[in-house]
């Protein structure tokens, strides 16, 4: 199974209007209701609400574009919270996680579904973007950055999620704020290790691991479908092994191969191309186990049959028929069922049990909110406003025109006026704003 879609590493600014251009580019075919920021690493700020609402805004009044939120603020947000985020994500075609701590975020990813559901998305054809804190823990090993510079830690690795590795075969350690100078006359750059800790650091990292250094303020757009790698913003990207650096400019375009002068990775059928071989044999957690005798493949008519039960059970939802989505769940299910009786399915190759619990998840929020149209229950009601609308503004008193407009604007109903008359519509998410 080939990944077609793209892994973009940001270096810091990931809401800043540096980085508009290239939000609006990765951006530019998602449709609405498949971008969704995940709030982990910030989950333990205080003004963790703040943030969200911030960034919220920021993609919609600077990219112009919605995005929704994957609730999953620590390790212990509870079992329902955490599948709906996930259910979330496997929808997603547009994944965000930006500022925070990234041994907090790990804690909460580790041991999850998270890192193959966010293998998924590139494998599917989305854009994953990873910036700062969440950007760490792309690699096989994370900067613990909070322990190191802010309580005086001696420097150490922690165990990364590997995903530059599962996607491109590039075994790269990720560090952001490359090129940071907040400390004025001492050292902050390689995200606040300075050149002293970021040489003792490299020295126990294993012979093969590379530094993938990006700049402030820069993206690093790895699409893993061409091959290609692009350099967007106003920075860099700086491949270091051992002390050595190359270091490519924005504007630059070059091949994920060039990426590294590793042999394996010279070879455009080797590592870096065989996709499926790079992520069968991560681990999610910086494990890079090779597959057991006992995990079966799965087939290309078993992921077929996983994907069309996925997809009957969404449009079902979307055309609010219960049923059909209730029989794909089933069919799942089956297919499950019947697998059961031959080897396992390898949960790297494919998460149909994953995609089964976030059926469960949505058929949850059906019963919750109800399958029949809201347009059909509210249209009475509306109409009798738009009606007494229409009547004062005929006797000119525009005052009580804009009252009754405003009070259906507060409540999610969307009124237009036009050379035929008014028309009005439901917003799909009334409370975005």
């Amino acid at each position: 199974m080939t990944a077609t879609g793209r892994l973009v590493i940001m270096g810091s600014g990931e809401t800043a209007p540096a980085m508009i251009k290239a939000h609006r580019m990765l951006l530019e075919r998602v449709p609405e209701g498949a971008a969704v920021l995940l709030d982990t690493p910030y989950g333990f700020q205080e003004n963790a609400d703040d943030i969200t609402a911030r960034a919220r805004q920021y993609f919609r009044a600077s990219v112009g574009h919605d995005v929704t939120v994957a609730g999953w603020r620590s390790a212990d947000t509870d079992g329902l919270t955490r599948e709906r985020a996930l259910t979330a994500l496997r929808a997603a075609l547009w994944v965000f996680a930006g500022p925070g701590s990234p041994t907090y975020a790990l804690r909460a990813w580790r041991d999850t579904a998270l890192p193959r559901v966010l293998r998924e998305t590139v494998f599917r054809g989305g854009t994953l973007v990873f910036a700062s804190a969440a950007a760490l823990t792309l690699g096989s090993h994370t900067v613990p950055v909070y322990e190191i510079y802010k309580a005086g830690l001696r420097p150490y690795w922690e165990p990364g999620l590997d995903l530059v590795a599962a996607l491109t075969g590039l075994p790269a350690v990720v560090i952001p704020h490359y090129d940071n100078t907040e400390g004025g006359h001492h050292d902050t750059r390689f995200c606040y290790l300075g050149e002293r800790r970021l040489s003792a650091l490299e020295a126990e990292l294993p012979e093969d691991r590379f530094v993938l250094g990006v700049d402030e303020h820069t993206a690093v757009v790895l699409d893993v479908g061409a091959g290609t790698v692009s350099v967007l913003g106003n920075g860099g990207l700086t491949i270091r092994r051992r002390g050595e650096s190359t270091f490519h400019a924005a504007g630059t375009d070059l091949r994920l191969a060039d990426l590294a002068t590793v042999p394996a990775l010279d070879d455009p059928a080797g590592s870096l191309r065989n996709l499926g071989i790079a992520t069968a044999e991560s681990g999610g957690l910086a494990a890079n186990r090779p597959m057991g005798p006992d995990l079966g493949s799965a087939s290309e008519s078993e992921r077929s049959a996983v994907e069309q039960c996925r997809r009957q059970f969404s449009a079902s939802l979307a055309g609010r028929d219960v049923d059909a989505a209730v029989s794909a769940a089933l069919d799942l299910e089956q297919t499950i069922t019947d697998r059961a009786a031959g080897p396992s399915w390898a949960d790297e190759e494919l998460d149909a049990h994953g995609v089964l619990r976030s059926m469960i998840v949505e058929l949850g929020e059906l019963a919750r909110t109800g399958a029949a149209d809201p347009v059909d229950a509210i249209r009475p009601f509306v109409d009798l406003l738009v009606i007494l609308r229409d009547r004062v503004r005929a006797e000119k008193d525009f005052a009580a025109g804009d009252e009754i407009r405003d009070f259906l604007t507060s409540a999610g109903v969307e009124l237009r006026d036009t050379a035929t008359g008014p028309t009005w519509s439901l917003r799909a998410d009334p409370c975005s704003d």
